[in-house]
């Protein structure tokens, strides 16, 4: 393993992608504030409001600019809030571009393009044709098992050299793919991991933080595992990253977000619920959960 430190970029560290709470149908916006204070009171870096993990893809368009400008207005300034603000229409894309810097949020998250599968010529059209209308910086977004596209190393090089372009959420779960991209871009961009089982081994090699699902509900445990690789204590690192496995297999045993509103359920932080066509988590997950968390000492 290699002893040299990850590096700080903009909109680095340990970051959640933060679930949208809803209670009734709607958006439970005081339940969003307890969460949005308490990621922060844990140590966490920064949030990225209205992600996957977010449920974005159900939310209607005022409903998802109202969760990020609630989200910006609880954190006060003390940390920053990414928004979510990706779609698969590049003008739908700048729209939501548009309003997150409207509200207030202090960076962006852009997905690939999902379902019309862009040319990789087409994903640097669009991501070019995003950062052309904003001055906040942007974090691309590559999760191929969801979108069905792939952005490749060379596209994000040619993307890199985009001003405002700061960093990629690397969720390809593909371990040397990521390497690729600390070595070839990592001293201009950040390398964000974007799966939690593989934020270790990335910052090992260098990357720059991870966007966290687990970090919902073990917010200390996650920022600290950070902490200490930036610290260049591996040892510590290590251990969290191990005693943290159980509950990511538990998390991901159903798409996520379902795992993890069980599990903030289970906490008392939220109500277990979510929008259609997702539905709450089997008593078998749930059995897992609780095995899991009590186990981490979270129950």
């Amino acid at each position: 393993m290699t002893t040299s430190t990850p590096v700080r970029h903009p909109l680095t560290g340990c970051m959640t992608a933060l679930c949208t709470p809803f209670r009734g149908g709607a958006v439970d916006y005081d339940a969003l504030t307890k969460l949005v204070d308490w990621q922060i009171e844990s140590g966490i870096d920064a949030i990225v409001a209205v992600g996957t993990t977010g449920e974005s893809a159900t939310l209607e368009v005022d409903e998802h600019i109202a969760v990020i400008a609630h989200t910006v207005k609880v954190a006060r300034g003390r940390i920053p809030i990414i928004a979510g603000a990706g779609g698969n229409s590049t003008k739908e894309a700048i729209e939501l571009t548009r309003a997150s810097e409207g509200v207030g949020a202090s960076g962006l998250l852009h997905v690939t393009p999902y379902y019309n599968k862009p040319t990789q010529d087409g994903l640097y059209r669009h991501f070019e044709a995003i950062c052309s209308v904003t001055k906040l910086p942007v974090l691309l977004y590559n999760v191929p098992s969801r979108t069905a596209v792939d952005l490749l190393p060379d596209t994000v090089v040619r993307l890199a050299e985009i001003d405002n372009v700061v960093g990629i959420k690397e969720a390809t779960g593909n371990l040397a793919r990521a390497t690729e991209l600390v070595a070839r871009v990592g001293h201009r961009i950040a390398i964000i991991s974007g799966d939690d089982d593989t934020a270790f081994p990335l910052y090992a090699v260098g990357a720059h933080g991870v966007i966290s699902v687990v970090s919902n509900i073990a917010p200390v445990h996650m920022a600290e595992m950070w902490d200490a690789a930036v610290a260049g204590d591996w040892a510590k690192a290590r251990k969290l990253h191990f005693a943290l496995r159980a509950i990511n297999r538990a998390l991901f045993v159903e798409t996520n977000p379902i795992p993890v509103k069980a599990a903030l359920a289970l906490l008392g932080r939220c109500a277990n619920e979510l929008r259609p066509p997702m539905y709450p988590a089997t008593a078998a997950t749930v059995e897992a959960l609780k095995k899991a968390m009590t186990a981490e000492g979270l129950l």
